[in-house]
Parts: structure tokens; C-alpha cells; sequence
């Protein structure tokens, strides 16, 4: 076997919904992607309030995540179907939790968030990151999707000068921001997916290769002392980004902080049982500073706008390598597996039984 193709993707993706009508519905953001390519996912499970939304494959020199998405699908589909549970080497989730997350839970699965930039990689160049964004006319193409969404986006307002990994140049090969935040379709479709499910608790966005688990923030270290000390006080622009400088920290909920690392810590033990692979845990600040990136806005939706409910954002940075040969891929795509789906019981676990319409309260 090797790696999918964005098109294999696509079309496994239908067939799964298809093929387990009584557990799965297809799932069509509004957006195509910028060449005209369609971008799906999956529902899986009681389609009721408390969800968990995961994507992949924003990063499209990063191999791994679509794949392990689907095969994820695949496995709990399969897995409800037949009564079993499901084994990753030395992780297990048991058939009773594999039925709870079914009977309680709504996963929403997006594997490929960017399939033109995952066809450009696999035909012309493997170390290609962005989307396709912009025109013929355009001497460079491409947005770093992982920097487009509207929180702290426009990081030369926000951030301390050279503080955070991110550029204004629409010819840099990685870090471009953009033209303006959400400027990008297969943003909007993040965007759009937190809009639709508006009691998801939890965003999962899988990347590679560190390997590690991140939570918020990555904006600026974490505090839980200073409340005016948020992405939103225009006061402290220019301040974000330095470690230990002791001018600004972004401010975080003490209890939502002891949360995320719990949960990071969780999925990262059960990685672990898969081949005995350490992956770090900590906020997304320890590996840089970042604007504008997926995991900070969904957490950042709840305090732009009161009205809107608190998402908890996570980062799996899978594996060693971001296209390793297909057997070492295979392992990875285990260790995302048992990491997820861990974190899918321990979710399911805290909502009333019989209840797939319950909520979990943070």
C-alpha cells in the first residue's frame, strides 16, 4: 500500500457514508477548495450536541494526517458495526466504548482540508505546505491555511517584532499569512464547521512531525492571572510572542488549562502503548509563537463572542517524519488512531448514558 491521493480520499470518504448509512452522514462544507475540488468529512455517530471536530491535512507536505483520519474512520465504523472494540498494538478501546461513543458523541471527521495543496504536493513538489490560493496573475501562489484563521492574524499589529512564525510575503514557501484573516476557502470551512456544530467542546487538527500533543496557547505563554492580557487588548500589541519577557502572557482559564493538558496527556499515554513512542505534551507556545493558527481560534471563538460556546483546541503533531516510507507511516497512522479514539471514550465517558443529546460541561 502507499499514501492516498486527495481523490482516494475524497471518494473513501462517500464510500464510508455510504456503506454505514445507520452510523455515518457525509458531511459537504459550503467551500470548494480554489481549484474547484470538494472538500468532505464524515458525522459519525449520534448527531447530537456534544462534538468533537477533527481535521487534517491543512499541511499538505505533511502525509500522514489524511490518511489516519480516514483509517480512523474506517476503524470505528467497522469496529460499531461488527460489536468489537478496537486494538492499536498495545492500546485498546473496548466494544462498550466503542458503542459509547456512538450512542453519545457526534465526531465530525474532515480528513483532507486541502486537497489542492496535497495533488500539487504529490505531483510536482513534496515540500509544497500551503494551499493554491490566488491567480494566474499572481507571481506567487499559496496561503499557509495553519496562519489564516482570525485570531491575532495580523501579527505585525499584534506581535513583537520577529517574535512569531509567520509572514506578510505571498512568496514565502511556508509561512504567508494571507491577504486577510479567513481569506481562504478551505479556512471558511473550518470556520463553517464550528458554525455548525455549535456545541463542539473539542477541535483536534492533526499535523506532523514533531511528535507531540499541543493545547492552547500558542499565541504567548500561558497565564491565569492577568485577564486583561488577551489577544482582544489592542493595549498590549506588539508585546505577543517572547518567552519570559514578562511584559504579556495570554491569559487562559486556570480550570480549561488543567483540562487540556489532562486530555493532551491522555491521548499522548495511549500513543505511547502503541510502540512505546513518546510524544511531548504542552501548550503550542513552547514550540514557537504562532498567529492566526486553527487550534488558538477555536478557543479564541468563546471570547471574541460571549454567545458563542467554549471549544477546547488541540494539535497532534504525528510521527517523526513528514513523509516517511509507508511502513513507519502505518505505525503512525496507529498511534493517531489510539490517541483519538481515547480521546473520543473519555469524552463519551463523562455524558449520561442514553442521553446522545447531553452536553459535558467544562
Amino acid at each position: 500500500m502507499s499514501y492516498l491521493s486527495a481523490q482516494e480520499i475524497e471518494s473513501g470518504v462517500r464510500r464510508l457514508a455510504s456503506a454505514y448509512p445507520e452510523h455515518c452522514r457525509l458531511v459537504t462544507p459550503p467551500n470548494a477548495s480554489v481549484e474547484g475540488r470538494a472538500i468532505v468529512g464524515l458525522e459519525i455517530g449520534a448527531g447530537g450536541e456534544t462534538a468533537i471536530i477533527i481535521v487534517g491535512g491543512l499541511h499538505a507536505r505533511e502525509w500522514i494526517p489524511p490518511d489516519a483520519l480516514l483509517y480512523l474512520a474506517a476503524d470505528l465504523l467497522e469496529a460499531r458495526q461488527a460489536g468489537l472494540g478496537l486494538t492499536y498494538g498495545g492500546a485498546r478501546i473496548a466494544a462498550e466504548e466503542v458503542a459509547a461513543i456512538f450512542e453519545r458523541l457526534t465526531l465530525v471527521l474532515v480528513p483532507c482540508a486541502n486537497p489542492d495543496g496535497r495533488v500539487y504536493r504529490q505531483t510536482v513538489d513534496p515540500d509544497w505546505r500551503k494551499n493554491r490560493g490566488g491567480s494566474a496573475a499572481d507571481a506567487c501562489v499559496g496561503a499557509d491555511l495553519n496562519r489564516n484563521f482570525d485570531v491575532a492574524w495580523d501579527f505585525r499589529r499584534t506581535f513583537a517584532p520577529d517574535a512569531v512564525s509567520a509572514s506578510a510575503d505571498p512568496c514565502h514557501k511556508y509561512l504567508y499569512v494571507g491577504p486577510e484573516a479567513a481569506s481562504e476557502p478551505e479556512t471558511r470551512n473550518v470556520v463553517w464547521l464550528f458554525d455548525q456544530y455549535p456545541r463542539a467542546g473539542w477541535f483536534i487538527d492533526v499535523h506532523g512531525a514533531v511528535p507531540a500533543v499541543f493545547h492552547n496557547w500558542g499565541l504567548d505563554e500561558n497565564q491565569s492571572t492577568a485577564p486583561e492580557q488577551t489577544f482582544l487588548n489592542t493595549a498590549f500589541d506588539g508585546q505577543r510572542g517572547r518567552a519570559g519577557d514578562g511584559a504579556y502572557a495570554e491569559f487562559i482559564d486556570a480550570g480549561d488549562e488543567v483540562e487540556l493538558a489532562r486530555l493532551s496527556h491522555l491521548m499522548a499515554d495511549e500513543i505511547r502503548k502503541v510502540r512505546d513512542d513518546d510524544y511531548a505534551v504542552s501548550a503550542s507556545f513552547s514550540l514557537y509563537a504562532t498567529s492566526g493558527a486553527s487550534d488558538d481560534y477555536a478557543y479564541s471563538r468563546h471570547r471574541a463572542d460571549a454567545s458563542l460556546g467554549k471549544v477546547l483546541g488541540f494539535v497532534i503533531e504525528c510521527g517523526h517524519e513528514f513523509q516517511p516510507d509507508w511502513s513507519e507511516a502505518e505505525a503512525v497512522i496507529r498511534e493517531v488512531g489510539a490517541g483519538l479514539s481515547r480521546f473520543a471514550a473519555d469524552i463519551a465517558g463523562r455524558v449520561p448514558a442514553g442521553s446522545g443529546q447531553g452536553a459535558v460541561a467544562f
